[in-house]
C-alpha cells in the first residue's frame, strides 16, 4: 500500500503541474493579446481546484496508472478563450494554441535541469544537507523522470494537427482560409481520430520517435 501511495504521489505532483500550467499558459497569453475572458473567470490561477476536471484530471489518469499503461495522459478543464477578443485575429488565436505545448516544453527542461542538479556533486558529502539529500535523492530523480515524459507527451500529442487539439488550432489560425475551414469540419470527429490513433497502434510511430528524441536531447 505504500509503495502504491508513493507512486501515486510520483505521478501525480507532476501531472497535475503539467495539465495546469498547460491551462494557464493559454489564459495567461490570451489575456496579454487582448482577450480577458479567463482573467474574469478566475483561470490564470496555479489553484488545482479551478482546474480539475473529473474524467481528464482524476478517471482517465487513474485507468491508466492502474492498469500499468506504458505513459500517462490526462487533461484539466479547458481554459475559455473568446477568439473574437484576441486583436491579432487567427495569428493571434494560433499562439494561444501554441503557448500549452510550449509550457511543457518549459516544464520538461526545468525538470531537466533538476534531474541533472540530482546527479551532481555540488552537495555537502557531510551534515545535515548530506542527509537530506541522500533521502530525497532518489524520489527527486523519479519525479523529474516522471515530469520530463508527461510534459514530452502532452506537447507532442497536443501538436498532433487534429481539432480540438492545439495543434489543430495553430493549423486553423496559420492555414489558408480553405484549408482553415476545412479542418474546422473535421473537430466533431477529432478525440475519435485520436482514440483510432491510439487503438490502432499508429500513436507509437507519430508520437513515440519525437518522444524519445527529445528525452535523449533532456537527459
Amino acid at each position: 500500500m505504500g509503495n502504491f501511495i508513493g507512486m501515486v504521489v510520483l505521478w501525480v505532483v507532476p501531472l497535475l503541474f503539467a495539465i495546469i500550467l498547460h491551462e494557464v499558459a493559454h489564459g495567461w497569453v490570451a489575456e496579454k493579446l487582448g482577450d480577458p475572458t479567463a482573467k474574469i473567470l478566475g483561470r490564470i490561477t496555479l489553484n488545482p481546484f479551478v482546474h480539475i476536471d473529473l474524467v481528464g484530471t482524476i478517471i482517465l489518469p487513474a485507468v491508466l496508472l492502474l492498469t500499468g499503461s506504458p505513459f500517462l495522459f490526462g487533461w484539466a478543464k479547458p481554459v475559455p478563450v473568446s477568439f473574437s477578443n484576441l486583436r491579432g485575429g487567427r495569428k493571434d488565436m494560433a499562439l494561444v494554441a501554441l503557448s500549452g505545448p510550449f509550457s511543457n516544453f518549459i516544464l520538461a527542461v526545468i525538470s531537466s535541469v533538476i534531474y541533472h542538479f540530482a546527479l551532481s556533486q555540488l552537495i555537502p558529502s557531510s551534515g545535515i544537507g548530506s542527509i537530506w539529500y541522500n533521502y530525497l535523492k532518489e524520489p527527486i530523480q523519479q519525479m523529474a523522470i516522471i515530469s520530463i515524459q508527461l510534459n514530452l507527451v502532452l506537447m507532442v500529442v497536443n501538436l498532433l494537427p487534429i481539432l480540438p487539439l492545439d495543434g489543430g488550432r495553430i493549423v486553423v489560425g496559420l492555414a489558408p482560409m480553405k484549408i482553415a475551414f476545412a479542418l474546422e469540419q473535421t473537430e466533431r470527429f477529432g478525440m475519435l481520430i485520436v482514440l483510432l490513433l491510439i487503438g490502432s497502434g499508429a500513436w507509437s510511430y507519430i508520437v513515440n520517435p519525437v518522444i524519445t528524441f527529445f528525452i535523449r536531447f533532456l537527459m
